[in-house]
């Protein structure tokens, strides 16, 4: 009913033509063409050109980095579980399997390992070993007394040894 009268009739183009005739020096049409003609392109172009090539690689390289990190993220992952599931089934062999231990008797052998250091480093002390203190003092003010002479310090230097190995024989005794 009146949606044809609404609508602008677009069949025709319209064209403006100039009053005056416009005109453009031969400088400007010569500097155009010469550009057309040579095969460099301008300063400010290929700066816009590098510039986007650059912004393109720097997005492709942040992508690829990307996915590197989540393809090791799952790479990782897969090999935790596939080492969980070999230990998971070398523990219900029996611990060992074909002489390699599994992280649990590991653990075990860790802790058996931390008690004996502990148990070294408490019977450590010379002041469970007197004579090794007395011996090893001994030796010290005789090279004191003898300082152009140490030679004459032998027979120090000789129970300063024996008290020392036999130091050695009780402490292994303890340890067993």
């Amino acid at each position: 009913m009146g949606a044809s009268q609404s609508k602008p009739n677009i069949t025709s183009p319209k064209v403006f033509r100039p009053e005056m005739p416009i005109e453009v020096s031969p400088d400007v049409v010569n500097s155009l063409s010469a550009r057309l003609a040579s095969e460099e392109t301008m300063p400010e172009r290929q700066f816009a050109i590098d510039s986007h090539i650059r912004e393109r690689i720097q997005r492709e390289l942040t992508a690829l980095r990307a996915e590197e990190e989540t393809v090791q993220q799952e790479i990782i992952r897969a090999l935790e579980k596939e080492n969980l599931d070999r230990e998971m089934s070398m523990a219900d062999d029996g611990g060992t399997h074909g002489g390699v231990k599994t992280s649990v008797s590991l653990i075990g052998d860790l802790e058996e390992i931390r008690d004996k250091v502990d148990r070294f480093q408490t019977r450590r002390q010379l002041g469970d070993f007197p004579s090794v203190k007395e011996t090893g003092e001994a030796i010290a003010s005789c090279y004191k007394m003898n300082v152009t002479t140490p030679l004459e310090c032998w027979r120090e230097v000789a129970r300063f040894k024996t008290a020392v190995a036999d130091a050695e024989t009780r402490y292994l005794a303890a340890l067993r």
